[in-house]
């Protein structure tokens, strides 16, 4: 496995302009929105001294294109503003809420994988039998169910009626777990959201497999291989499966993007305490600032695994660095 530096260096390069059109599309459309942070925040029915010292001490008093220039450069220096409803740093906000969505959609991820790529092997091993119908009828049905409407089932039916697991929440309210004890409360509330969120990528990851290996288990090779007599468990996992999980490592980072958004439906679903609930409480107040820089920080992260992904695929399969 090589990857090949100018390769690397040209994804770089190519970074740079995504970057710009972000910072330069969220401000727009942020600026543009219907609605005046300043009312938002001050209420309605101030006066307008108030108000025009409110305009004056957050720049919005100077003209958008202006605005635009700061901003810019506070960027360009690493400094993404102050919350103007919590009066601190917007990165030490996000920060704090970071590592809440990074479990949250790390183990939902994962879950999907773990689960989709034995699924996508059944069914790819005797295609339209019952147990591939099967597969598809049920990993369809959960990916054409929206994230909000499958998490307030779930609420119902696995927390509330049958009372196993938490409702909402990262931990136990009040509990003062700590250690080990602290974990295992953190793991028990994190189980019914991330099987949601999980469940709207596993038909797609499943649909993959199963194409691929199909197409694999047909090849010259696979022939061959079951000729001299290896245990059909072995041709799968050994000779069909490495090709095949190609298309997989592909969607998987392009898909980095979805899973964010549909954590932020779950996160608010379940009450969880990541960047989903910052980003509702900032829509809500007009907090233009955290707004910004929430928006830059998903991006960032699509972007940054999409760099990632095409880098592990280039190294994988040398005919990506002649594109």
């Amino acid at each position: 496995m090589h990857v090949n530096p100018g390769f690397v260096l040209r994804r770089l390069l190519q970074v740079i302009p995504t970057v710009v059109g972000i910072v330069l599309a969220g401000f727009l459309l942020i600026h543009l929105a219907p609605g005046d942070p300043v009312l938002a925040l001050a209420g309605e029915n101030g006066d307008a001294a108030y108000y025009a010292f409110m305009r004056t001490r957050f720049g919005l008093d100077k003209p958008l294109p202006e605005q635009l220039i700061t901003y810019f450069a506070r960027v360009a220096s690493g400094d993404l503003g102050v919350s103007y409803v919590h009066g601190r740093g917007t990165l030490e906000l996000i920060a704090e809420r970071v590592p809440a969505t990074l479990l949250l959609t790390g183990t939902a991820l994962l879950l999907a994988i773990v689960v989709a790529i034995p699924l996508g092997a059944i069914g790819a091993q005797r295609p339209h039998g019952a147990r591939d119908v099967g597969i598809n009828a049920v990993t369809l049905s959960l990916f054409s169910a929206p994230v909000f409407w499958l998490g307030q089932l779930a609420i119902l039916g696995v927390a509330l009626g049958l009372g196993v697991l938490p409702v909402q929440g990262m931990a136990t309210a009040g509990s003062g777990a700590t250690g080990w004890r602290y974990g295992l409360d953190v793991m028990r509330h994190l189980i019914l959201p991330a099987f949601v969120l999980a469940s709207q990528e596993l038909a797609v990851l499943v649909r993959l497999t199963r194409s691929g290996l199909i197409d694999e288990l047909a090849r010259d090779h696979i022939r061959t291989a079951r000729s001299k007599g290896i245990k059909e468990t072995m041709v799968v996992v050994r000779h069909a499966m490495p090709r095949a999980l190609m298309p997989v490592i592909t969607v998987v980072g392009s898909r980095v993007g979805q899973l964010i958004a549909g954590a932020v439906v779950t996160e608010i679903v379940f009450g969880w305490p990541g960047l989903g609930r910052l980003l509702l409480t900032s829509l809500q107040t007009r907090d233009t600032p955290l707004l910004l820089a929430l928006f830059m920080a998903i991006a960032f992260a699509v972007t940054l695994s999409n760099l990632i992904t095409d880098l592990v695929h280039s190294a994988v399969d040398p005919r990506i660095r002649l594109g």
